[in-house]
């Protein structure tokens, strides 16, 4: 009997539209409580709130920056995430990885770099058996936490 860990598996994904509602209620309240905080720093707290909007919304939750990763492969290599700047190139999943029916958090570092990062994949963003597949695949992998060799 043949495991489905073995066979290669790649799934991409476009932007969410749930991912960016909840960016846009959260920023004006953000910008909304530094308005209404007496704070000296307040002007300080607005500026660094749209610096990270102008930073987030392409790379992260629109998808439209060069750098946006918006596809994961698995094969013989080890695990692969894809970006029009890159390609696909290899990562290593983390065991912190988060794989629910509303949204998969994957948590990864890129060989020789230190920090770990993150991407959120959300169920509106892939076809709903696209998403169940990833999901499983996350869950069950065998040897998914493996540094790519």
């Amino acid at each position: 009997m043949s495991s489905p860990s073995n066979h290669a598996f790649e799934c991409r994904w476009q932007a969410s539209r749930l991912l960016l509602a909840a960016y846009l209620l959260a920023q004006p309240l953000a910008l909304g409580a530094l308005l209404l905080l007496d704070l000296s720093y307040s002007s300080l707290g607005l500026l660094v709130c749209l610096a990270h909007a102008a930073w987030v919304l392409p790379r992260h939750i629109l998808l439209t920056h060069r750098s946006s990763i918006r596809g994961l492969r698995r094969d013989a290599d080890g695990w692969h995430l894809f970006s029009a700047e890159r390609g696909w190139h290899s990562v290593q999943l983390r065991p912190d990885s988060l794989a629910l029916p509303l949204i998969v958090v994957l948590r990864y570092r890129v060989p020789g770099q230190w920090w770990v990062r993150s991407i959120c994949v959300p169920g509106d963003s892939q076809a709903a058996d696209v998403h169940r597949r990833l999901r499983v695949r996350l869950k069950f992998s065998r040897r998914r936490w493996l540094a790519p060799g």
